[in-house]
């Protein structure tokens, strides 16, 4: 279910749903996501299984899901999807993906590769659209044709990469310093879309 259809959604289903991510995340934090049951979810949320799975085929969708909306709800809290494509701009995504990336690995034990994969999958889905969104604002000119997928597939993984290695390594700069120091790499990415900004 897309973000648009949850927004069409009878305000009794969408507070339904909103209480099974609300219950999901504490429990995620409290018990970790691999001990985590659909019936812990459930009788956190005060639900039964069937309205679980009306709303989710499993916990996996779920995580999948509440990664999503967490990670979209701090691009817009930075109001980096309503901005256009600088350098400053692209420094606020590296420093939101580097403190995003960094409070999900705290908050859902680092020990669990697989929320980590899916964390990884999310965020940098998110990131390449974002990108794709600033890129399609900036004129092509003297004939040059830029390449939208592979640009910003490479600067998705290198934002991404950067964040995880931040968030890993305990010897780090703080966050604005690093982005900083990584920006031209990111830059690099882009290619020459960044000449066009």
């Amino acid at each position: 279910m897309s973000s648009n259809d949850v927004e069409k959604l009878d305000p009794r289903v969408k507070r339904t749903r909103q209480m099974i991510e609300q219950s999901f995340m504490q429990l995620v934090t409290e018990k970790g996501f691999q001990s985590l049951s659909v019936q812990d979810i459930t009788e956190k949320a005060g639900i039964n299984r069937a309205t679980f799975y009306a709303h989710f085929p499993d916990k996996y969708s779920l995580l999948d899901h509440a990664i999503q909306q967490s990670f979209k709800q701090e691009i817009e809290k930075h109001m980096l999807n309503a901005c256009h494509f600088s350098t400053d701009n692209l420094k606020s995504l590296i420093i939101t993906v580097c403190e995003f990336v960094d409070g999900a690995h705290e908050r859902c034990a680092k020990t669990e590769q697989q929320f980590r994969s899916l964390i990884e999958a999310q965020v940098r889905d998110q990131i390449q659209g974002l990108l794709i969104h600033w890129l399609e604002q900036i004129p092509a000119s003297n004939g040059m044709v830029i390449s939208m997928e592979r640009t910003t597939t490479a600067a998705s993984w290198a934002i991404y990469g950067l964040a995880a290695e931040w968030s890993r390594s305990k010897r780090m700069p703080p966050v604005e310093q690093y982005a900083n120091e990584v920006l031209p790499l990111v830059e690099a990415n882009l290619g020459l879309a960044v000449e066009f900004a």
